[in-house]
């Protein structure tokens, strides 16, 4: 008679390998490149997933001022936020959202794709987003991460 060994095994959080990444994001799309960040900060291409821990890695992105957009997105994709005050509402393009700070659009786009809770402000704190090539990462071992076309 064969006997099973039924025990289920627990991710713990000291057994969790934090890898960094880097991605160049020019001439890539805006919304694929956020998909695939928020996929890795998240850590649900790993195996031992499990939704209550933070599991994530973290991500460098350069060259965020050549990022892609198709269409008339450029003119036509409006940004807004509020200041809390009455008729505080400001509404920018991306162009303007992008010649005032590139780093925002990809922020949002990728805050858009994560939870909007305690974890989902824990895996937007592994994103680091650079205008240009430079960034302070350069000690880190970073692995390269593709960006489907």
């Amino acid at each position: 008679m064969k006997t099973y060994n039924n025990k289920t095994s627990y991710t713990k959080k000291k057994d969790q390998v934090s890898n960094w990444y880097i991605i160049d994001a020019e001439n890539k799309i805006l919304g694929r490149l956020a998909k695939t960040v928020a996929e890795v900060i998240s850590g649900k291409l790993k195996v031992n997933y499990v939704p209550y821990m933070d599991m994530g890695d973290n991500v460098v992105i350069i060259n965020a001022k050549k990022i892609a957009v198709s269409g008339n997105k450029e003119e036509d994709k409006l940004y807004h936020h509020h200041s809390g005050f009455p008729g505080g509402l400001k509404t920018a393009t991306l162009k303007q959202l992008r010649a005032k700070d590139a780093r925002k659009v990809l922020e949002n786009a990728i805050s858009g794709m994560t939870p909007k809770t305690r974890m989902g402000k824990a895996m937007l704190k592994k994103v680091h987003i650079f205008n240009d090539a430079n960034h302070k990462y350069q000690s880190k071992e970073l692995k390269t991460l593709k960006v489907e076309e």
